[in-house]
């Protein structure tokens, strides 16, 4: 059986981390310090972790009192808003939905994601994007909902991590409309050419490696880097080549800016909706999980 949570105890810890001391929360509250200290000693004790690590006499939060002090805002925030709601003063706040994206998954997708889930309920949507390991690590704190990404953590990641694939599509080479010659005699035709990659924190990089070492091709790596807006950018204006997924470049290649040079066989993107299990999911990151495909 889970220990009963304090509320008292509870407020002070999240007047603690917010004044960011405990003399200052002690004034703010009208409470001794020795009274505060000792309700937050109380708190650590029957949570089983420490909420604040002691450095140089100020006081830090943990990886542990930064969970614990979103959730405390949330309680709080949403106490005030019950009272609110039963006295007829207020309109219940959107649901607030924390959406993550890792750098290499196209924006366009990203954007399908935030109107899908406002279609589903007026809600609050702020939007993470990063690497992938500092973005699981959000999630894993419940920072972060749902995370949109084309690869799965590691198996040591990925604990109490839950994932559904959204899509699989084949990739291909695509590129400006002056390397249409190309098309004749691929794949041989890319061998030399100058091709802009993800780095090697994508899954797609490996894959494109070993497919170009499967089929004898070299090719010059000119650029590479996680962000796929910078890529397409280069490849429209005629830098190089570009791989990538049919949806990332749909849009520049409906307006000509871009063109199919072959597709590479057995090469594909996989993209993915990460949670975290927590007690209480969010309802919009959970339909979300449940329903959104590409």
């Amino acid at each position: 059986m889970n220990p009963w949570i304090n509320y008292h105890h509870l407020y002070y810890f999240k007047a603690i981390a917010e004044d960011g001391s405990v003399s200052r929360a002690a004034e703010r509250l009208r409470l001794g310090q020795p009274t505060l200290s000792a309700q937050l000693k109380q708190l650590e004790e029957s949570l089983g972790v420490a909420l604040f690590e002691r450095r140089n006499k100020k006081l830090i939060l943990t990886e542990h009192g930064k969970v614990a002090l979103n959730y405390a805002r949330s309680i709080f925030s949403l106490g005030s808003e019950m009272y609110e709601v039963l006295h007829d003063r207020l309109v219940p706040n959107r649901v607030s939905l924390h959406l993550g994206a890792i750098d290499s998954v196209a924006k366009q997708l990203v954007v399908r994601l935030v109107e899908r889930a406002l279609a589903m309920a007026p809600c609050q949507i702020s939007l993470s994007e990063g690497k992938m390991d500092e973005l699981v690590r959000e999630l894993s704190a419940h920072r972060i909902d749902l995370l949109l990404t084309n690869h799965l953590p590691s198996n040591q990641q990925s604990k109490n991590l839950f994932h559904k694939r959204i899509t699989k599509e084949n990739v291909s080479v695509y590129a400006a409309p002056k390397f249409k010659k190309l098309r004749v005699g691929f794949p041989q035709s890319i061998s030399g050419q100058p091709f802009i990659l993800p780095n090697y924190e994508s899954r797609l990089r490996y894959d494109f490696d070993h497919w170009c070492k499967l089929e004898g091709l070299v090719v010059d790596v000119i650029a590479e880097g996680p962000d796929i807006a910078v890529k397409k950018l280069l490849a429209v204006n005629g830098v190089g080549l570009l791989p990538a997924a049919e949806h990332t470049v749909h849009r520049q290649v409906l307006a000509g800016d871009l063109i199919k040079i072959g597709t590479l066989r057995s090469v594909f993107e996989q993209l993915y909706l990460i949670s975290a299990d927590r007690r209480v999911a969010n309802p919009i990151g959970a339909k979300l999980l449940k329903t959104f495909k590409v």
